[in-house]
């Protein structure tokens, strides 16, 4: 038995363009599947574990300080592009904003500036166990990295400064 046949049927059985063809085709489904639910698949098998992060909104102005007390984010569930995700606002208390000032004699201090503030806003979210880059929606979370922190009602950018993973 020949591999393709004289009228180009791969065994005898399918037209070798047609097979070339239908492959492309699981190809971009495969794909496109994996796009859609490759995360959430992940996430299924994955035992998951908590996370805990502070995102840091450093020196906001009394306004929006004011509406941050106003709207009280504690309870309240991050969202990422149109859905809500698997972590919500656990924490929200305010801090000091030390800013670096220059004397008249030239030594560099810290001083506290008497309007803005520091807000810490603490978030709990559930992760993959093990997982070597820890998300929440489409942002990775990492000590130093800026994070958009977006609720339904709220969107600011801020800094994390603390990521505990696990127990």
């Amino acid at each position: 038995m020949k591999l393709v046949n004289e009228k180009g049927k791969l065994f005898g059985w399918i037209n070798v363009v047609d097979l070339l063809l239908l492959v492309a085709v699981l190809a971009v489904v495969g794909a496109i599947a994996w796009q859609l639910f490759g995360t959430q698949v992940n996430n299924a098998v994955s035992p998951q574990v908590d996370m805990t992060a502070e995102v840091v909104i450093i020196g906001t102005a009394p306004r929006l300080v004011e509406e941050i007390i106003r709207q009280d984010l504690i309870g309240e569930r991050l969202v990422s592009g149109n859905e809500y995700m698997n972590a919500t606002v656990t924490d929200v208390w305010l801090e000091d904003y030390v800013m670096q000032a220059i004397r008249d004699d030239g030594i560099i201090v810290d001083a506290t500036d008497p309007s803005k503030k520091d807000v810490v806003v603490k978030i709990t979210a559930k992760v993959p166990q093990g997982t070597p880059s820890p998300k929440i929606g489409s942002q990775e979370v990492r000590a130093g990295k800026t994070f958009i922190l977006k609720t339904q009602t709220f969107e600011c950018s801020g800094t994390i400064r603390y990521v505990e993973i696990g127990d």
